[in-house]
């Protein structure tokens, strides 16, 4: 056999009974849980704003930065709702490199899951406990999602898992909303099957169970834009591509039609600084149709503290080692001016 058992790692029932939640926490959670709902059943009309590092590598920067953010949620709340971006796990196309602190709490060390389940559950908590976020993380691997489902209040399934089944199922019995990206390729029926498969009831083994899902009525669009065959990235954020959604979403027999903007991946070409311009476009598309209005509850931006990317072992604080990143002075000055635009 080529793979080989290093050791036996606990479920998530003992993970969280070793680092359980105050009754205070769990109300918090519920009440943010709710917020959140309410803005893609259309009973609020806050925008969304999915948002911080593109990969969460270290406790102390990320929550430093969350509680910037809990300062300028404050100056926003009646325009905004800000969900933290805290992504503990890194897809890689080829599978290699660095893949998230689930994997790896030291990002120059050893890959260590058990340690990564601490430290992941512990960092979720801590943003939870000190600014009163409930964060977003992707769901990468459907089977770890038990370790965070306390805490969470904001679903990703990334454009390489969106058309696998068990990420679907899974979706299917979750209780706060699911994204699902469109693929790498833009195809959006996948994405829309994705969804539909996420709002329907199903049977399925999960973590060794047999379980029943009731379908999750808040599963929703995530455009983040596509790459071409021959590599090239092209966006799909731009009006046209709005309203064709929206068009998309009227042929089904779907609840609550949403759609989230990435505002950087392929809609950037990476480019992060393009976040600001294309944040805005995506306002004024919005004024210009209601449909677009109506389908649009926010969008998903990559920010830290420091402008940019920087190599693994370089020690730049808040500076991201994935993805580059709007830093803070840049990233505060577009949350206050969309509210301004709102």
């Amino acid at each position: 056999m080529a793979m080989n058992i290093i050791r036996e790692l606990p479920h998530p029932t003992e993970i969280k009974a070793a680092h359980p939640l105050s009754q205070a926490l769990i109300d918090r959670k519920a009440a943010n849980d709710e917020e959140v709902r309410k803005i893609f059943s259309g009973e609020s009309d806050k925008f969304l704003l999915i948002i911080g590092p593109c990969s969460a590598d270290s406790e102390e920067p990320v929550l430093d930065y969350i509680t910037r953010l809990r300062a300028l949620q404050e100056k926003v709340e009646d325009k905004i709702l800000i969900i933290p971006r805290i992504y503990t796990g890194k897809p890689r196309t080829t599978g290699d490199g660095y893949k998230g602190m689930l994997h790896q709490p030291d990002p120059t060390g050893n890959p260590d899951l058990k340690s990564g389940i601490i430290a992941v559950r512990s960092l979720h908590m801590r943003a939870l406990e000190e600014t009163g976020f409930s964060a977003a993380d992707e769901m990468l691997y459907p089977e770890n999602y038990s370790y965070l489902d306390d805490l969470l209040s904001y679903i990703a399934i990334g454009a390489r898992s969106v058309e696998n089944q068990q990420h679907r199922l899974v979706s299917s019995g979750v209780s706060i909303p699911v994204g699902m990206k469109n693929p790498t390729g833009g195809d959006l029926s996948v994405m829309m099957n994705s969804i539909t498969a996420a709002q329907h009831r199903h049977a399925f083994i999960y973590r060794g169970c047999e379980v029943k899902s009731d379908g999750n009525p808040y599963a929703h669009a995530i455009l983040r834009g596509y790459v071409n065959d021959r590599g090239q990235s092209f966006p799909n954020y731009h009006f046209e591509d709005l309203y064709r959604l929206a068009q998309v979403y009227a042929e089904k027999d779907l609840k609550n039609p949403a759609v989230i903007v990435d505002t950087n991946h392929s809609n950037s070409g990476k480019q992060y600084l393009e976040q600001i311009r294309i944040a805005k476009e995506i306002l004024h598309s919005m004024r210009h149709s209601e449909d677009i209005k109506k389908l649009v509850k926010g969008l998903m931006i990559e920010s830290y503290i420091e402008d940019g990317s920087q190599k693994i072992g370089e020690n730049i604080y808040g500076k991201s080692i994935t993805d580059p990143c709007l830093g803070w002075e840049k990233t505060e000055r577009l949350v206050l001016d969309l509210a301004d635009q709102l």
